[in-house]
C-alpha cells in the first residue's frame, strides 16, 4: 500500500506520460505489466500508483523507492527496459524525482 509520509525519506518518482487518447489504455496496460512482472520484484521497491487523466491525454505513475541507489539498480535491470521502450513509442515522458515535504488530512470539522 502506498504510504505518503515525510518521515519515510523514500525517493518519490512522479512520471507523467503524454499520450494520444487512442493509446491511453495501451500505455496503462504496458506500465501495469512492467510493474507487475518485473519492477515490483526489484529490491528497494516500495509501491506505485498508476493514474490516467479523464481527458485521455495523460498517464501518471507515482512510485516510491527506498533509495536513489535502489532506483538506479532498477533502471539497470534489463527486465523492465522493453516495457519502457514500447511506452516511449506511443508517449512522451516527463520524469521528476521528489521528496515528501508534508501531507494533509481533512480537518476535524469535515470528517
Amino acid at each position: 500500500m502506498t504510504t505518503i509520509n515525510k518521515q519515510n525519506k523514500f525517493l518519490t518518482l512522479i512520471n507523467v506520460f503524454t499520450v494520444d487518447p487512442a493509446n491511453q489504455q495501451k500505455l496503462v496496460d504496458l506500465l501495469a505489466m512492467a510493474t507487475e512482472s518485473s519492477v515490483r520484484k526489484i529490491k528497494g521497491f516500495v509501491s506505485s500508483s498508476l493514474h490516467r487523466s479523464i481527458d485521455g491525454t495523460k498517464v501518471t505513475m507515482y512510485a516510491q523507492w527506498k533509495s536513489m541507489e535502489d532506483y538506479q539498480n532498477m533502471r539497470k535491470n534489463s527486465a523492465a527496459s522493453p516495457f519502457l521502450e514500447k511506452a516511449l513509442e506511443i508517449a512522451k515522458f516527463d520524469m521528476g524525482m521528489y521528496e515528501v515535504v508534508d501531507t494533509f488530512l481533512p480537518s476535524e470539522e469535515t470528517r
